[in-house]
């Protein structure tokens, strides 16, 4: 059974236990309210009507029933030990009587009955009475009874006035009802189609249009909407991180290619070399030793580029598993100065200039020392690397709550459709790659640093010009206690 039926179900069957309360209600109230005026008037009668002797027209005497108020009311007396019935004046002209009952059942049949006559309903109220006369007392019964079948045939048509009314009313509702719940419900319907289709395909982008009030449908389209927008959020950055992956992938594969052809090339050099005999080889034992350092120098070298590329990866793969590292208070000032210690040691042919980090005194950030020295190396040396001649310096500046580390060189600059790549993993100039050492990897590395420390990065570069990386890290205003 679907819902909309079931909600309709419920509905009219409620509706149908409170229209057969209310009709019960209506009936009794009518009911009582018509019969108890009649009860009322034939106990009052009852205790008004009096007996009153009148003569025949042969000139006997008789007993009759007098102190009616009121139509369609009739009484009558009967004493059992004579076996005399005595009739109200009315009953004697239309000459007919009620059913008397048994002396012995008279004490169980006393007050409000049901009789009728020829047809004719009759309510009638009996007691006992004792009729008195100059000679003796006797026992008898009295009787009153008021013609109630025009109140009977109003109560019928008043029955069948909520009967139908109740059956009629509950088909329109239990109609317009299932109307309505399908019209409600309708909006159901578009989700389970959004459902079906997104089971079905895979476009996550379509959504579900209603314009109906934000009630609770409403809210639960608006939810799926979102879990949709959500989910196609989710897909697209998996398709995006999928991509990633196999680009990482293929460029990882093509940067480790190189090293590992260069190392089996030089291998196989060697092997060949050591296999030769002297007396064949046309080259001289200086020769063949000088070839062979080469070779060894040739595989040590790339085996150190292996090292780092793995390294790196390493690196980039505890970033991708959200791992953070243990932060603190950081003295700007003393970790500067052994980063320009520690620089000037690098392979370079630019100048290594480093500006005043005297105002860095008693200024603290927080993060951890060695990633940042770590990050700070990456940029020191991604710019010797892309300055063959010039300058590379390094200072700080402040801005509002921020300590801006900033490394600039002269070198060969990049085009300005490049700066968006440049943090991309295994990304490297065109003109540079195969010219210049590296393998793509620490920008992305660095990048990952500054992110973690809560900072930014900001790239002023122009084509054979210079490149200038400004590092923002929010400062720690108060220094740790000793």
């Amino acid at each position: 059974m679907s819902i909309r039926l079931r909600l309709t179900a419920w509905y009219s069957g409620i509706l149908a236990v409170m229209l057969l309360a209310l009709s019960a209600a209506i009936y009794g109230f009518v009911y009582f309210n018509t019969y108890g005026d009649i009860k009322d008037r034939l106990k009052a009668q009852s205790n008004q009507l009096q007996l009153k002797p009148t003569w025949n027209i042969d000139g006997t005497r008789k007993l009759t029933l007098v102190g009616f108020e009121g139509q369609n009311l009739y009484a009558q007396m009967y004493v059992y030990d004579v076996g005399k019935m005595i009739p109200s004046t009315n009953m004697e002209d239309l000459g007919f009587s009620f059913e008397i009952p048994k002396q012995d059942s008279l004490k169980n049949e006393q007050g409000f009955i049901r009789t009728s006559y020829e047809g004719n309903p009759f309510l009638m109220y009996q007691m006992a009475v004792n009729v008195s006369d100059d000679l003796a007392t006797h026992p008898g019964v009295l009787q009153v009874a008021a013609y109630v079948g025009e109140q009977d045939r109003m109560m019928l048509n008043l029955k069948n006035i909520l009967t139908v009314g109740s059956f009629a009313t509950l088909i329109a509702a239990f109609t317009f009802g299932l109307f309505l719940a399908r019209k409600a419900m309708s909006p159901i319907g578009k989700v389970i189609e959004a459902a079906n289709g997104i089971q079905t395909g895979t476009d996550l982008s379509s959504r579900i249009v209603y314009d109906g009030p934000q009630d609770e449908i409403g809210r639960l389209i608006q939810t799926v909407n979102s879990m949709l927008g959500r989910m196609e959020g989710f897909y697209t950055e998996l398709e995006d991180s999928y991509a990633t992956q196999r680009r990482f992938v293929s460029d990882a594969s093509h940067e480790l290619r190189t090293p590992l052809t260069t190392i089996r090339g030089n291998i196989d050099l060697l092997q060949k070399i050591w296999e030769m005999n002297p007396a064949e080889s046309r080259m001289t034992e200086a020769e063949i030793r000088q070839l062979s350092i080469e070779s060894v120098k040739d595989i040590a070298d790339e085996s150190k580029r292996m090292s780092r590329l793995v390294s790196d990866m390493l690196s980039l793969a505890r970033a991708d598993t959200g791992r953070t590292f243990d932060i603190e208070p950081v003295a700007l000032e003393p970790m500067m100065t052994e980063v320009a210690r520690r620089a000037s040691f690098l392979p370079r042919q630019a100048e290594w200039s480093v500006g005043s980090l005297g105002h860095l005194n008693g200024k603290y950030i927080v993060g951890n020392k060695d990633y940042l020295q770590q990050m700070l190396f990456i940029f020191i040396d991604n710019a010797f690397k892309y300055t063959p001649s010039g300058e590379v310096a390094m200072d700080a500046v402040f801005y509002q709550n921020q300590v801006g580390i900033r490394i600039s060189d002269t070198g060969i600059g990049m085009d300005k459709d490049e700066v968006p790549h440049i943090f991309d993993r295994f990304y490297r100039a065109d003109e540079s790659r195969g010219i210049t050492e590296g393998i793509g990897l620490g920008l992305s590395i660095a990048k990952w640093i500054i992110d973690e420390h809560g900072g930014s990065v900001e790239v002023v570069t122009r084509q054979g010009e210079g490149t200038t990386f400004v590092i923002w890290l929010p400062l720690l205003f108060a220094p740790p206690l000793e």
